[in-house]
């Protein structure tokens, strides 16, 4: 693989959780955490964000159209639940210190939060 020069290259990137948001400027909008990454990584954290926006909006349009579905709310929260580990488990792998400090004092149940 030709290195082009900005391929694996590490950026500052600023996370808001809640709005599902990765940020290149710190000023843009209000975020909670800062992770220190690749573009490739950047986008992977993007798309987990998609992915539990869609989750969410699934499990609404589930319970809305057939409220007695074959997926059980809890069965819903779990795929919602897992994705939202997944992001928290990268958040914290390519965070700055003070984040991954964060991360850990939310308590989750997520491996990996020696590194």
């Amino acid at each position: 693989m030709a290195d082009n020069g900005m391929e694996g290259q590490r950026k500052h990137y600023y996370v808001a959780v809640g709005a599902g948001q990765v940020l290149e400027d710190k000023e843009a909008a209000a975020y909670e955490l800062e992770i220190v990454a690749t573009e490739e990584e950047k986008d992977g954290l993007k798309a987990l964000f998609a992915e539990l926006s869609s989750m969410d909006e699934a499990t609404m349009a589930h319970f809305h159209s057939s409220p007695f579905g074959s997926a059980s709310l809890e069965e819903m929260n779990q795929g919602y639940e897992g994705i939202l580990k997944q992001i928290y488990t990268l958040v914290y792998r390519l965070g700055t210190e003070e984040t991954r400090q964060h991360v850990a004092s939310l308590n989750l149940d997520i491996g990996g939060l020696e590194r």
